[in-house]
């Protein structure tokens, strides 16, 4: 089982030694390769998506990212920014199916900003498509106004566009994934607004025949911001495009206390994935001992279930963070008095003593 291990920048790097440690403790066959990506590949190798690290990550069997970006880049050309590393194994890979769980953990419960009493139990599966939609839709650009109120001015501009395949295969998705979680499914669009989103309904309405099983409501995005925030569990599953997906599910991960808690899986078609937390490489805190390693720690987990299915391995991480978070160990986003605060280290420290003890 090979991994292609990509820190990247900011807290990337303390993020994912720790994930790798909690993974060579469970000594199972696998082999680690670690390359550049980001603004690490950009000052190794002048690109943010060296050669060498696409390489290996499609020689892989999964991919452990960490985090992209730092404000020093900010300068560069768009091709040469960190976050176009991410993008770019998306697109290469083919990673069209983000899966996001937000789950609430009872421990927890004090550290969401909404009341325990609308957050507790909470346990959401956001189905994001993540390589169409207006992020890769083309064209784009700047260019010079060509009609209405503001022509012959500079104006900039994004295509959102999505093919009939690429929202079945995605809905399938979904569909599946609620298929075995409560059998509810919410799709949500903009369709009152946008003709790429009245498509989308169509086609999603549609692939649901397929699963009779599967109840069907859809939504639109700002009514879901709302009720995500109002009511979370009144949803289970989540399918959505990429853009609405990437802003709802960072929403969706506030209502768990901390981003820093979120996993993610970037999955193509045949289920070798992405792993990453779901926040991003905050280098204000970068190199302080300070950053929740377990978003990280719970990536390798869902590597572990979806890739290479090893649900046991997975669940022993799982069933060790809960034990941390149970023992009151608290890293600082999550702290709370008469808690014992902990460091990036020693949380990954505390998941490895809770995992060899229950071995």
């Amino acid at each position: 089982m090979k991994i292609a291990i990509l820190p990247g920048d900011g807290i990337g790097p303390e993020i994912v030694a720790q994930a790798v440690k909690v993974l060579q403790a469970l000594e199972l066959p696998l082999e680690l390769e670690q390359a550049a990506v980001g603004g690490a590949g950009y000052e190794a190798h002048g690109h943010p998506l060296p050669q060498a690290t696409l390489a290996l990550a499609k020689q892989a069997d999964a991919v452990l990212f960490g985090a992209v970006g730092d404000w020093k880049y900010d300068n560069l050309e768009r091709p040469l920014r960190p976050e176009q590393a991410i993008l770019g194994l998306r697109r290469e890979l083919n990673l069209f199916a983000n899966l996001r769980p937000a789950i609430l953990y009872p421990e927890l419960a004090n550290a969401s900003t909404l009341k325990p009493e609308v957050v507790s139990g909470l346990d959401i599966l956001i189905v994001r498509e993540l390589t169409g939609d207006i992020y890769f839709g083309k064209p784009r650009g700047v260019r010079t106004c060509p009609d209405g109120q503001f022509a012959g001015q500079r104006e900039g501009f994004d295509t959102m566009r999505y093919a009939e395949g690429e929202i079945r295969r995605i809905a399938h998705v979904a569909f599946q994934a609620a298929q075995k979680r409560q059998g509810r499914l919410t799709s949500v669009d903009k369709a009152n607004v946008l003709e790429t989103f009245q498509f989308w309904k169509e086609i999603v309405t549609d692939t649901g025949l397929q699963y009779p099983d599967v109840k069907l409501d859809h939504m639109y995005v700002d009514n879901a911001a709302m009720q995500l925030v109002r009511a979370p569990k009144n949803f289970d599953v989540i399918v959505t495009g990429n853009m609405f997906g990437d802003i709802l599910s960072d929403a969706a991960a506030m209502l768990t206390g901390s981003i820093g808690m979120l996993p993610s899986a970037s999955l193509d078609e045949n289920n070798k994935g992405l792993y990453e937390p779901s926040h991003g490489s905050a280098p204000d805190i970068a190199g302080r001992d300070v950053a929740n390693p377990l978003a990280t720690i719970l990536s390798a987990a869902m590597m572990l279930r979806y890739t290479f299915n090893q649900e046991e391995a997975a669940q022993r991480i799982e069933r060790a963070v809960k034990q941390v978070l149970a023992q009151g160990v608290r890293t600082a986003d999550i702290y709370e008095p008469g808690m014992q605060k902990v460091g990036t280290r020693g949380m990954g420290e505390a998941v490895l003593a809770a995992l060899r003890s229950a071995a």
